[in-house]
Parts: structure tokens; sequence; C-alpha cells
């Protein structure tokens, strides 16, 4: 392989709980609910999938089903829909819809799995080129920057940034171009079967890791470092 390409969230990095989310936005407006008051909201808001990294909608509401489908083809239409499932809740103050959606953007806000310095350093080391291809509607290159992650990558390719979202071939082909390398000679590596496996279309290999805690996949990246020959 001369490339492998990386999705982002369930992938090399991991969203922190509804709880914690929740939590550092109301301690950041300095606001402080009851607890059993506090788990009914947390609780909702992960009903309603409004965390973006996190959980699928239980229910997605009709008006706004259109747009979740092509939510991450801008940071408008993401906004959007991650915020209007947050408003499904109501939360007792209308700013804290927007201050959620903003802490999700923050590095605080995610950490990388145990191995995934290793792994990318590795790549590094043997002359294997990185990217990484992510359906998202926001700049995450600050993320891998305050991580450490960030000298690793050699190219982001953000569906918002180009308007299309995996598992359009299209998104693949750009990354492969960016990387110099052919799709026959790339590797993809996922969480998501459907969108990551948009890649096989292109004609690259794609591997699929298991979207878990950061404490239950200790070493879900590793066998990368044996598919890459």
């Amino acid at each position: 392989m001369a490339a492998v390409l990386f999705d982002f969230s369930g992938t090399l990095f991991r969203i922190e709980s509804t709880d914690s989310w929740l939590r550092a936005v109301l301690a950041d407006r300095g606001l402080a609910l009851p607890e059993p008051e506090f788990g009914g909201y947390a609780r909702a808001l992960e009903s309603a999938g409004a965390l973006p990294g996190g959980a699928s909608p239980e229910r997605l509401p009709a008006d706004l089903a259109a747009v979740w489908e092509i939510r991450d083809r801008s940071a408008e239409l993401h906004r959007a829909a991650y915020t209007g499932l947050a408003r499904q809740v109501p939360l007792p103050d209308e700013a804290l819809y927007d201050a959620l959606y903003e802490r999700h953007m923050t590095p605080a806000a995610w950490a990388p799995y145990a191995d995934a310095v290793e792994v990318l350093g590795s790549l590094r080391e043997r002359g294997i080129r990185v990217g990484v291809v992510s359906n998202i509607g926001w700049d995450l290159r600050p993320v891998f920057r305050a991580h450490g992650l960030d000298p690793y990558v050699d190219a982001y390719v953000l569906s918002y940034e180009h308007g299309i979202q995996k598992p359009d071939p299209r998104l693949f082909k750009v990354a492969c171009d960016a990387l110099g390398a052919v799709p026959q000679d790339v590797l993809m590596v996922g969480d998501d079967r459907h969108a990551d496996g948009g890649a096989a279309e292109l004609g690259c290999a794609v591997h699929f890791v298991d979207h878990l805690p950061v404490s239950r996949r200790p070493d879900g990246l590793r066998p990368v470092l044996d598919l890459i020959g």
C-alpha cells in the first residue's frame, strides 16, 4: 500500500459522552442543575441523537429528515441538523443549543484511541502517506493539532469543504489525488460500513474497526500495520 485513509469519529478519535458534553457546557455557563434533572436532560439529548459523533437519533423528526441526509455537505447544514435535534429537548436556557454545538468542535470534547499515535507514527516511519477523510461540518484540524496527531497526517479531506459526503466515491478520489496515490494502492480504514465502504467502489481496499468507547478499544487500529504489506 502507498497510502492509508482514515475516518475521524469512531476510528481515530471518539467524542466524549453525552453526560460529559452537557456537564461541560453547563459548567462553562455557570448553570447548576439538580442531578435528577441533569440526568433527564442528558438521557433526552442522547435519545434525540443531538451529540455529533454520538448515538444516532432514535426517532428522526420529519422536519429534519431532508437536512439530516445531507448534513455533512456544508457547515450550515451540519449545524442546522444537530441543533435541530437538540431543540427536540426543552433545555432550561435557549443559549444552550448553540453552546452545545460549539462544545463538540473543541479538542477537549475528543479523545484519540490509545493506539492512534503508535499506528500513525509507524506508517510515517514506513513511508506510507496518511489522509483523513471525514463526513463533517467543521474544521477538525485543531483537534489533531491539540492531541499531537497532526504531524502524521499528509492530507485532510472534509466533506463540508467539498460539498460531497461519503459514501460518494468522489470524496475518496479527492483524497487519493491529494496523496498522489492510485486507489488500488490505498487502504481506507473506518467504522461505518455504508459511508466508509464507498471507497471500495473506487478500487480501494477497506478495513473496518468497531465504533467503541476509547476504554473498550485499546488496540483496534493495530491490524492496519499488518494489512499494508
